[in-house]
């Protein structure tokens, strides 16, 4: 490896505003609620806090529809609130990274109102991406990520605009050096006051190929697969590094990049071990192994994924990456359904047990961890009775589309899909005790509460010294305390590869090794891993160790 960074033994805490912790009864989490909160995250052990968008925000898309992003959304407070949580922040030795949206920004956004106005002469015009139509249709056949066309017609100007998410978030024109310009200044602006780094949504994106051509499309799909021609355009890396040298190179900063439809080779120059663009990328290949085999139904599906193909996946992410790049680990966040639920066993008999054991396999891998709010608690997905109880935007406009207008699926089957892989899954409220609305407001919440808040909740957790929460607390001090798990080598143990049940890998340093066990089942199994004789019980989530035996989604780690 190269000279180690701060960011690459630091854990991520990842809070989402509108769903933390309300404080002024209005049934929304806010700045200062998080600022009373503050000591929880630091108790937990992590390094770094990554804010979901803060930003003035019409909401359309839990605010990464942003229509000013030097103003602060006042369901969240203002920015003397913003300074006050990160003068708190930094006072407990927590970093704050902020989310970054520049692939698009609200159609409320000062510059798409003034893009308007106009077509001839107008400097801002030129600072979305507008199109002539073709043969009296859309430009092209990209369909929109939240359903739909990608392209809206404005009946003024007599041209279409491209919106790639919903047609409230028009796509900035990163081929206009004014706008990097614009974008670049803003970055700095946050700089200066003090902040520690970005998290860039959705920032393969930002490239978009010459000619604008057809995407993909299946018979049974309305618009052509946009994600397949986007991602990854062909001067995205220049962008970056662009924006490296204007701002990211100034800053000890952590940063990472949202990157869909990422490949290996593409993350090795996003996240190249040269510091040229981003520390670290999201990838998704992992999060997509579940989805439907229809490819018109995409991730909506209700059937798990089996542990060959996961196992697979990561591992190929910590080979291929390894002495080149640098790995994001994470099992959740505001876009993903709680892991336990989706790659573990959320029934009572089994959930402590299956998220101590997905945590362990994520937290002993080479990369940065990420931990999002509540999955240190063992969280799970809501089982939502009515798609009115349902606030995502992603998830309502999917079940009209294939219920309403396409009829591809079942009404109760896309309702088990959406129980399933609904983002909304995430964005229930943090459940911090057994009152009521689990004492994240005093009022009616934006969204439900899970139910299940009763029994899953921060201060019971904290009274239970076998907790996930403290499971979590030992994984975070483990990876400060022991160099191996940033520098060590990542293998299968030999013929793990072939097995459907447990995952079994080592970390090796030249002074330490590590032997991780994990059974993915609720089954009692027999393993033999070959042990010397000196080593050491690092971590496990029973109270006990049957050597050989595995009983139900056991997991534990041996050093020596």
């Amino acid at each position: 490896m190269t000279e180690e960074k701060w960011w690459q033994k630091a854990v991520v805490y990842q809070i989402y505003p509108r769903s933390f912790q309300d404080s002024n009864g209005d049934g929304i989490g806010d700045l200062k609620g998080i600022i009373s909160r503050l000591d929880y995250v630091k108790k937990l052990g992590v390094d770094v806090i990554w804010l979901n968008p803060i930003y003035k925000t019409p909401n359309i898309d839990g605010g990464y529809d942003i229509s000013d992003y030097q103003a602060i959304n006042p369901d969240f407070g203002n920015m003397a609130d913003f300074e006050a949580l990160l003068s708190k922040a930094h006072q407990l030795g927590l970093k704050i990274m902020m989310d970054l949206v520049v692939n698009h920004s609200s159609s409320e956004h000062e510059w798409f109102k003034k893009s308007r106005q106009g077509r001839q002469d107008n400097p801002y015009r030129d600072y979305y991406i507008w199109h002539d139509p073709v043969d009296g249709h859309a430009p092209n056949n990209w369909g929109s990520f939240f359903s739909g066309s990608a392209w809206t017609f404005d009946k003024d100007s007599g041209q279409y605009y491209l919106h790639l998410f919903a047609k409230e978030q028009p796509d900035l024109n990163w081929e206009n050096p004014n706008v990097r310009q614009s974008v670049f200044d803003m970055m700095n602006w946050w700089a200066n006051k003090g902040i520690d780094g970005f998290r860039m949504d959705v920032i393969s994106l930002i490239s978009k190929p010459t000619g604008l051509p057809d995407g993909p499309q299946s018979a049974e799909a309305p618009f052509g697969n946009a994600a397949d021609v986007v991602a990854n355009g062909p001067r995205v890396h220049d962008y970056l590094q662009e924006m490296h040298q204007k701002v990211l190179g100034r800053y000890d900063w952590i940063t990472v990049g949202e990157t869909a439809g990422v490949t290996v080779e593409e993350s090795k120059k996003y996240a190249n071990l040269d510091g040229r663009e981003l520390n670290m990328v999201f990838q998704f290949e992992h999060m997509g192994l579940d989805g439907n085999p229809n490819p018109a139904l995409g991730k909506w599906y209700d059937q798990p994924v089996t542990l060959e193909a996961l196992r697979h996946n990561l591992t190929k992410w910590q080979t291929a990456l390894s002495g080149t790049a640098w790995n994001s680990l994470y099992w959740n966040n505001h876009d993903q359904p709680r892991v336990v639920s989706r790659f573990g066993n959320d029934s009572p008999a089994y959930r402590v047990y299956s998220a101590k054991m997905l945590a362990t396999i994520l937290h002993f891998m080479q990369g940065t961890p990420y931990i999002y709010q509540g999955e240190e608690l063992g969280m799970t997905n809501v089982n939502f009775d009515h798609l009115s109880d349902y606030q995502d935007l992603e998830s309502i406009n999917a079940y009209h589309e294939l219920v309403d207008d396409t009829q591809l699926v079942a009404p109760e089957t896309m309702m088990s899909y959406l129980h399933a892989r609904s983002r909304d899954n995430a964005r229930t409220p943090m459940q911090w005790d057994n009152s009521a609305h689990a004492g994240f407001s005093t009022a009616t919440p934006w969204l439900k509460v899970n139910h299940n808040y009763h029994d899953i909740n921060v201060e019971s957790a904290l009274k239970d010294p076998n907790s996930i929460f403290y499971f979590y607390q030992r994984l975070i001090q483990l990876r400060h305390e022991l160099p191996v798990i940033t520098d060590g080598r990542f293998a299968l143990v030999p013929e793990n590869e072939n097995d459907d049940a447990v995952f079994a890998y080592t970390r090796q340093n030249n002074t330490q090794t590590l032997l991780i066990i994990a059974n993915f089942t609720d089954q009692t199994l027999t393993r033999h891993y070959p042990l010397p004789t000196q080593h050491k019980l690092l971590i496990q989530n029973y109270s006990d160790d049957q050597g050989e035996t595995l009983r139900p989604f056991e997991a534990k780690v041996y050093a020596y």
